[in-house]
């Protein structure tokens, strides 16, 4: 793969909750704190919620309807889980390591971005938004615009294809299994940037792994400007 890092990229597409937004743990332990209440053991809910990374509004919701007790009607316990995650969120939404360097960096270099997430499109909007990212990318790609949701390459491909740019022809970044499977399915020369499981092996999907987007990135070849790369 070393020819990888001696082209240039048309186009750089990045995954968003838990790839450039800290929001997949908060959005775990909300949901811990309102499981609590119907009796379920915290390490289980936790696990649970690692099964819901990178997956779709309605996908999760169908999980959820399977994954709760008995009795326990599923479209109010989905609207307490996301209002007490919202409720718990102070200030703009926080992001992950090297993000509010790295994503300025790239785009004062001319780099064309785009956001390409699960999570519908107007949420995702607000969330960028508040984490000052919202800016630098020419297109959000939300899971509601799509035919289908990761793993299916249909995000990444209409990303590219919106874009104009060959998909074979970017760089895509993202931290679930899920949505490395739909980036590399699309073509992109893909990296994985584990999140909340950083121990665990991942699939061997033909991926590159890195620690963090500023790794990622000059991985690839980028240069961030001369300054220092801080979280």
């Amino acid at each position: 793969m070393a020819e990888d890092t001696a082209r240039p990229f048309e186009a750089l597409l990045f995954d968003m909750d838990g790839l450039l937004l800290d929001t997949e743990r908060l959005f775990m332990e909300a949901l811990v704190t309102v499981s609590r209440p119907f009796g379920m053991e915290q390490t289980r809910v936790r696990a649970f919620f690692l099964t819901l990374v990178g997956t779709s509004v309605q996908k999760t919701t169908e999980r959820l309807a399977d994954f709760l007790p008995d009795g326990v009607d599923v479209a109010t316990f989905d609207q307490t889980w996301r209002a007490a995650n919202a409720a718990q969120r102070q200030g703009p939404v926080p992001l992950r390591p090297y993000v509010g360097h790295v994503i300025p960096a790239l785009a004062a270099a001319g780099q064309r971005m785009a956001v390409v997430t699960s999570t519908k499109r107007a949420p995702a909007l607000d969330h960028l938004r508040s984490a000052g990212l919202l800016d630098y990318f020419e297109i959000i790609v939300g899971g509601d615009e799509v035919p289908a949701n990761k793993p299916d390459p249909a995000p990444y491909l209409q990303a590219a294809r919106t874009l104009g740019v060959d998909p074979t022809r970017c760089a895509a970044f993202e931290d679930s299994d899920l949505g490395t499977q739909a980036a590399v399915a699309a073509g992109c020369v893909t990296t994985q940037i584990p999140d909340l499981r950083p121990d665990v092996p991942l699939p061997r999907l033909g991926q590159r792994v890195a620690p963090n987007l500023a790794d990622a990135v000059t991985a690839l070849g980028f240069q961030l400007n001369d300054q220092p790369v801080t979280v």
